[in-house]
């Protein structure tokens, strides 16, 4: 039995450390969960803003199986790279920019909704919704407001 099948699947996040017992907490025993952790060199000007060179990474397995060939970070830093982009809220010093916690969660599930049900990506031509099973159309922003 493949791992769909039993609802598991593979998660890997850098390694800061709350990151171990959030996913632990939020997805118990359903993930096979390891942190890629770089290896930085020495800082050679501290007035830099850019960080210090990567020597390399290693991977430290939390829990479950994850598949080695598969331990990578590019798929969230991507991720937060579109959160970035398009959530003008986390911009500080924007007329955007969220002061209260309610208005931020409103803001991150609304683009989460869209991202997944209303918007056609270039790389699996259309909807990760649509491409998980989940619904079988493109939404509207109607639908997405009403369901």
């Amino acid at each position: 039995m493949d791992k769909a099948t039993q609802g598991q699947f593979q998660i890997t996040t850098d390694g800061f450390g709350p990151y171990r017992d959030a996913i632990g907490f939020t997805l118990g025993g359903r993930t096979d969960f390891a942190q890629l952790v770089k290896i930085y060199g020495e800082m050679q000007d501290e007035h830099r803003y850019s960080p210090a060179k990567v020597l390399g990474a290693k991977a430290d397995w939390q829990h479950g199986r994850p598949d080695r060939d598969r331990v990578c970070t590019s798929h969230v830093e991507r991720q937060n790279l579109t959160i970035r982009m398009q959530m003008r809220r986390l911009t500080r010093l924007t007329n955007g920019f969220s002061k209260k916690w309610e208005n931020l969660k409103a803001a991150y599930a609304l683009h989460f909704a869209y991202y997944n049900f209303c918007r056609i990506h270039s790389s699996i031509r259309c909807t990760p919704a649509m491409e998980a099973g989940i619904t079988k159309s493109v939404w509207s922003l109607q639908d997405l407001l009403t369901a």
